[in-house]
């Protein structure tokens, strides 16, 4: 048995596999509403053999989604259409989870076929409505972006607030695993970074300020959650610009991450700049990112999620036996293919009978490849 394909359980959650899909925003929602189309994506993929699939980021307010088609869990009005997410996930074998968001600088944002920068009047055209973005501080993202509100004491306490109450929806739904995103320029990870954090208080200047509120929104959903459910933290390992968050500041948050009982380190990178979700200046190929799990999983002494360009079954396995991390996500290969994960079973001869295929499929494919296989064809 390859290592990806090795089941891995998680405060008592077994999860069948240790290839992920990652959460990617889908840009189709409609005031924070799910739809078909969640389904459509989310449920092929489980139904790919994915482990667990990760629902996009969900707003936990109406100003915390990145564009106005943003999926939402700010009101108790979503849970429906969001329990049928986490149903069509297990139904068809796979861990459902979701991940718990804040835009911050990056809110009201175009989708990205519309330009993927800030709204303009264009996008009031189209009927998509503008609002105003909060921040640690009031520096806008760059020229041209909007201006956000810097955020007072009770912006911090009821987006604190905010978190807790989306994770409370999270499982209501039922969704088993949960992952606050503090990645990709948005706004926990901007507390974190000196680029975009200037504040001179308690939440600013020093690491140990900057980091402070971030780890209080993991505290405060960790004890609203309890010890049964994982908990997973995405994070940009480093800003990859001059002055930003570093590999270094990574290693020691996530120390503290760990301190607050956190499972899984999800090891992105970037952000932290108008040039794209993840743009961070360093040369983007193959596993550029698994340097980052490797040293957080090594120092840390913490599980560490790799992602970023793992495009095939010998790459992916060699990360988890040469202990670089511990789980694998995919985004884009998963789109490309939603049955990646199945694939990759038959490349490693893992997947005798197609025995992981839905039933549906299953038995044509037997006989698909018997009927391959007499006229000497490789499937």
């Amino acid at each position: 048995m390859s290592k990806l394909f090795s089941e891995i359980t998680i405060r008592g959650q077994e999860i069948k596999n240790k290839c992920w899909v990652s959460p990617m925003c889908q840009y189709s929602s409609e005031d924070g509403f799910s739809n078909n189309w969640h389904l459509v994506h989310l449920g092929s993929r489980a139904a790919g053999g994915a482990g667990l699939v990760m629902t996009e980021a969900a707003a936990i307010s109406p100003e915390g989604r990145i564009s106005p088609s943003d999926l939402g869990i700010w009101k108790d009005d979503f849970l429906e259409g969001l329990g049928e997410l986490a149903r069509i996930i297990e139904n068809f074998g796979s861990t459902p989870a979701i991940q718990l968001a804040h835009a911050g600088q990056k809110g009201s944002m175009q989708r990205p076929w519309h330009g993927n920068g800030p709204q303009s009047n264009t996008d009031i055209e189209r009927g998509d409505v503008i609002w105003e973005p909060i921040a640690p501080s009031s520096k806008p993202l760059d020229k041209g972006w909007l201006k956000p509100r810097k955020m007072e004491s009770v912006d911090l306490v009821e987006i604190k607030k905010a978190f807790v109450l989306g994770a409370e929806r999270a499982l209501k739904a039922g969704f088993k695993v949960l992952e606050v995103h503090m990645a990709h320029g948005y706004l926990l990870h901007s507390f974190l970074s000196p680029i975009s954090n200037l504040r001179n208080d308690e939440y600013g200047g020093s690491i140990e300020n900057r980091m402070r509120y971030p780890l209080e929104v993991v505290k405060a959903v960790r004890e609203k959650i309890g010890v049964k459910i994982p908990l997973f933290v995405r994070i940009s390992s480093e800003d990859g610009l001059e002055g930003g968050w570093t590999l270094d500041d990574s290693v020691i948050f996530c120390s503290e991450l760990k301190k607050l009982d956190v499972d899984i380190i999800d090891c992105s990178s970037g952000g932290n700049s108008p040039k794209g979700a993840t743009a961070s200046g360093q040369k983007k190929e193959m596993g550029f990112q698994v340097p980052f799990a490797a040293r957080i999983k090594k120092e840390v002494g913490i599980s560490t999620q790799a992602v970023g360009l793992i495009t095939n079954y010998k790459y992916a396995n060699s990360i988890l036996e040469n202990g670089l991390a511990d789980l694998i996500a995919l985004g884009r290969q998963h789109l490309f293919d939603p049955f990646w994960t199945n694939h990759a079973r038959e490349e490693a001869n893992q997947n005798d009978e197609f025995k992981e295929w839905p039933q549906q499929y299953k038995w044509w494919l037997e006989k698909w490849k018997k009927a391959l296989e007499n006229n000497n064809e490789k499937p």
